[in-house]
């Protein structure tokens, strides 16, 4: 007999492959390839904005331009010197033009740039504290450390001094002629250099792209028939080597300074290959205080120690003692001097840049940005984490 009451059986269920719980519809699915328009933006921008390597060709195009109009402008008023470009004689007026008008060119093209990449132009390593004391320090470290130079040069018998060749009111007229050239000197070289070029290839240049660079720069003076002193360049593109293999096989945060600094220290010592009298000592000195110029904005965080250095330094051997500055002489110095057929150690045409007793004044300079902003700089830098 069957249950009164019997027990329903389940109805069938649809089998689990049927069910359209986790289904998506087609007209959902997005593709995850990127666009047409992020593929062109990865190509201009990074992580940081525009690319540093754009950021360097707009710069150099509105440079290149803008000191080509100020030229032009400068014929058209009758201003412009016959040998504007490379002068066979450095005067006050013509190192007045040719670096006054670089400088203003310069500061065009970084504030250009500095809009598209949407920062202030103070970004370029002119911020920091205490700027005027640091231009301050940087200068009487030029002037000592170049007296510390031709002292030794005097005391070798390598240099001597054959009296006075201004009188009266022009030893002051061309000493305060001649600051303000080199001021402009230090502002430009400085600026170019340890400034946008710095501070822009800190941001994006790698081990890699920065040997390519360095491989390029020493080619280019290689095949220059013009360039002077080339050995320089290649040593010091050797031993900045070393540091930056160290620092990429290690990936210390923060190479991308170092890798820079190599880059320019190398370009700042090509540049001045175009230079008549130049030697490989003064090409290696050249570039050496470049690197020692490129430790003073990591240590004092700006640029100003380093113009002031420079600027004191190319003033005290144009105009205070009368040598020459990477082979080329001062119309208007105060003091005459002259130098012994000992090129390594006198410097001859180069000027005691030239000599080999540089090496070590680039090591006491160094080794006093060190003692005098090194600790500072570390010590700062705790308060800051500290407080943060």
């Amino acid at each position: 007999m069957e249950p009164e009451n019997p027990t329903p059986l389940p109805e069938s269920q649809p089998p689990a492959q049927f069910s359209n719980e986790y289904a998506v519809e087609p007209a959902t699915v997005e593709s995850t390839a990127p666009s047409l328009g992020d593929r062109v933006r990865r190509v201009f921008l990074g992580p940081d904005g525009l690319r540093a390597g754009w950021s360097v060709l707009i710069f150099f195009v509105l440079l290149i331009g803008m000191v080509s109009l100020l030229q032009f402008l400068l014929k058209l008023a009758h201003l412009a010197p016959q040998h504007l470009v490379q002068p066979t004689e450095l005067t006050v007026r013509l190192g007045f033009l040719q670096e006054g008008t670089t400088l203003l060119a310069i500061v065009f093209a970084a504030w250009v740039v500095s809009k598209i990449e949407r920062r202030p132009v103070s970004d370029y390593y002119l911020r920091g504290p205490r700027r005027v004391q640091r231009f301050l320090s940087g200068a009487v470290t030029g002037i000592v450390f170049l007296s510390v130079l031709v002292a030794s040069l005097v005391a070798g018998g390598w240099m001597h001094f054959d009296g006075r060749a201004l009188s009266g009111g022009r030893v002051l007229l061309y000493a305060i002629a001649w600051g303000v050239v080199f001021l402009l000197v230090g502002c430009v070289e400085e600026g170019l250099v340890r400034c946008f070029l710095l501070f822009t290839l800190a941001r994006g240049l790698n081990f890699w792209w920065s040997l390519g660079i360095v491989a390029a720069l020493c080619a280019r003076v290689a095949v220059s028939t013009k360039a002077n002193g080339t050995w320089g360049t290649y040593v010091i593109a050797f031993l900045g080597l070393v540091p930056c293999v160290v620092l990429y096989l290690k990936r210390v945060p923060g190479q991308g300074f170092w890798n820079a600094a190599w880059v320019t220290s190398v370009l700042f010592g090509a540049g001045h290959t175009g230079n008549p009298g130049e030697s490989w000592v003064g090409i290696f000195s050249a570039a050496g205080i470049g690197l020692v110029f490129c430790v003073s904005v990591k240590v004092t965080g700006s640029v100003w120690w380093a113009i002031g250095c420079h600027a004191a330094w190319d003033w005290g051997q144009s105009y205070l003692y009368g040598t020459p500055d990477s082979g080329m002489m001062a119309k208007g110095h105060l003091l005459k001097s002259t130098f012994s057929q000992q090129v390594i150690w006198s410097g001859g045409s180069t000027g005691p840049e030239g000599s080999i007793l540089i090496i070590p004044i680039m090591l006491f300079i160094f080794l006093v940005l060190l003692v005098q902003y090194g600790r500072k700089r570390q010590t700062g830098m705790v308060v800051a984490e500290q407080a943060n």
